[in-house]
């Protein structure tokens, strides 16, 4: 069949020309002759109704305590759209970011297949959809195998090629940046569906472990980010966590909610190629800078050190306001 409108146009025009042609220099045309009444079949089929339901990242640790509200989470199928309008990309998830974190767009009214996407960058942080077979252990057996349009994220990171106790500068992002990504259908081109995000903040796992000292303190700021703050990372309610305020868990353990902390957004770091680790982190106490914590990265956990402990360091981009 045609494969765009112009194609179709021309087509139909060529067609009317030879009708015309042929009528205006035949010998006879027959009184009620409709010739010029071309009949074709539909050439401008309506374009799937798609529509993306649910993001989806790591459900682990998503139910009962954990779970968010209603209107936000569903422990089965991830974060709600909060937001179609451009104006209010903001309220959707993620609002927080690191390298090759991942989540799926869950769509409805076409198949996946049928749409391609274009990568968006902005300040070094590119995020791209491929059509992936979902396997991920924390989905459900009824949503498990199939294939599903997953949004992935490469931006800055902590490599290797630092030494051990030496940490160079990692490119740090300007945010807050909008993220617009737009399904196309891949036979006309034409827009089908589009999802917007806008992300607030940037975290790198400088993936080291070490005590927490004089020096280590200041290991991200070397690397030109900051030390995140209990807030930053979690909505556990263990202390007053500022601006998560009204966002807060009931427990000492995150809730899933968008805006409210890397964890208690993204879930339990179990995450494929990514250096980030369902493990405790340093951070620091909201309440009081000058104390330290550490949170976990499974349940968003908030917990106090002793002197021997020896934690993974992770830093963002820009402190929560």
């Amino acid at each position: 069949m045609f494969k765009s409108p112009k194609t179709v146009l021309l087509v139909l025009a060529l067609l009317l020309s030879s009708s015309w042609n042929v009528q205006a220099n035949g010998k006879k045309v027959r009184a009620g002759n409709r010739s010029d009444a071309i009949i074709l079949p539909s050439i401008f089929p309506e374009l799937p109704s798609a529509v993306i339901n649910y993001v989806r990242p790591n459900l682990l640790y998503g139910l009962s305590r954990y779970a968010g509200p209603a209107g936000m989470w569903h422990p089965k199928k991830g974060f709600f759209v909060q937001s179609t309008n451009p104006s209010f990309y903001g309220l959707n998830f993620p609002t927080t970011g690191g390298n090759g974190l991942y989540f799926d767009l869950l769509i409805t009214g076409i198949d996946v297949r049928d749409l391609t996407w274009e990568p968006v960058t902005h300040e070094g942080i590119t995020a791209t959809v491929t059509n992936v077979v979902a396997n991920d252990h924390s989905i459900p057996s009824e949503d498990r195998g199939k294939v599903v349009a997953r949004v992935t994220l490469i931006g800055p990171y902590a490599g290797r090629r630092h030494s051990f106790w030496k940490i160079d500068k990692i490119p740090k992002p300007r945010l807050p940046q909008t993220f617009e990504l737009v399904g196309r259908h891949i036979g006309t081109g034409d827009e089908v569906v589009k999802y917007g995000f806008v992300l607030k903040q940037w975290f790198v796992d400088l993936q080291r472990t070490f005590k927490y000292s004089g020096y280590t303190a200041g290991l991200c700021n070397r690397a030109g980010y900051e030390m995140p703050r209990n807030k930053d990372l979690t909505n556990a309610s263990i202390e007053s966590n500022g601006n998560n305020r009204g966002k807060y868990s009931k427990y000492n353990s995150y809730t899933r909610y968008i805006d409210a902390g890397f964890f208690s957004e993204w879930g339990c770091m179990r995450y494929d190629n990514t250096a980030f680790r369902a493990l405790p982190y340093w951070s620091m106490r909201t309440s009081n800078i000058d104390k330290r914590d550490i949170v976990s990265a499974t349940y968003g956990s908030i917990g106090w050190p002793d002197v021997n402990s020896l934690e993974r360091f992770i830093c963002v981009s820009n402190l929560k306001p």
